[in-house]
């Protein structure tokens, strides 16, 4: 018995082994490195030996920052990204869902922007925002408006731009986890809600969001961590500007530690934002025991 026990676990951590030394390597040995570098003053390009120990002294300047901050501010703004994609993705899947012509079409075009290459996607925008020339300007020029925003170009207008974007490449992915979702629901509780005599909106209000709380609750929490890890259509798009209008923290670490090498205060920020991201994430877990039904 003591040696089929033992084969067994030994067969147990042969095959859990390679992902257990990938959290360690990859996840768990970085995050403690993080943690240590946030509390010293180095330049990676100098070497070990030019190291100087600071305590709290990176945190204590990130909050008298002003473009952390702004970066900051930034991405709470970009949390209305979340909720406006996921209301657009429910209602389009429940239309998809019901008995449309082509609708493994329609998911393939709302599915493509998430899977096309963040580069081609910036560019395409970037045409379409063009100040002057583009599609979009001289669609607003043809009614008649006089000096439609410069998007992409204005401090006022570059970040919701961006949230714009990031909506129109999000949906897709959104789209197809409701579809899976309301596949799920049983038939008979909208026939019962039928022979009951409710409506449409009631249907949809009693039956349809209740069960779709679940998936909500994961596009919640995922699309929130996301956001805050939002790096890639902004470095490609706008670079943190105009005027640090579309910073984030994540941008604005990349070009603390990458390009001003400040290693330690970019360490600062990374163990900021990974304390704000659990924060939000465990706020989120005590309020879904009201509103998700499982």
């Amino acid at each position: 018995m003591a040696v089929k026990t033992w084969k067994e676990t030994s067969a147990g951590y042969l095959f859990t082994g390679p992902m257990l030394l990938g959290v360690l390597v990859f996840t768990i040995i970085p995050l403690i490195a993080g943690l240590l570098l946030s509390l010293i003053d180095w330049n990676f390009v100098s070497g070990f030996d030019k190291m100087k120990f600071v305590g709290l002294n990176n945190f204590v300047r990130l909050f008298h920052d002003d473009t952390f901050i702004r970066s900051f501010k930034n991405n709470i703004l970009l949390l209305i990204v979340v909720p406006a994609t996921m209301l657009f993705s429910m209602l389009i899947a429940i239309v998809i869902n019901k008995k449309v012509y082509f609708k493994d079409g329609f998911k393939v075009a709302y599915f493509m922007p998430y899977i096309s290459s963040v580069v081609a996607v910036a560019a395409v925008w970037r045409v379409l925002m063009h100040p002057t020339y583009g599609p979009i300007n001289q669609f607003f020029h043809s009614l008649g408006m006089d000096s439609p925003p410069k998007w992409l170009a204005d401090p006022n207008y570059a970040m919701l731009s961006v949230m714009i974007i990031m909506v129109w490449i999000q949906i897709g992915y959104n789209l197809i986890i409701y579809i899976a979702a309301l596949q799920n629901i049983p038939k008979d509780l909208y026939e019962a809600a039928d022979i009951d005599g409710a409506n449409v909106w009631e249907q949809f209000r009693n039956i349809t969001v209740p069960m779709l709380s679940p998936t909500t609750f994961f596009l919640l929490v995922t699309g929130v961590i996301s956001s805050f890890k939002a790096f890639d259509l902004i470095a490609v798009l706008t670079q943190g500007g105009p005027a640090n209008s579309t910073s984030v923290i994540v941008y604005y670490l990349y070009e603390a530690a990458f390009i001003n090498l400040k290693t330690g205060y970019a360490s600062a920020m990374a163990v900021v934002l990974m304390l704000f991201v659990l924060l939000l994430t465990f706020l989120q877990w005590l309020g879904q025991k009201k509103w998700v039904n499982y």
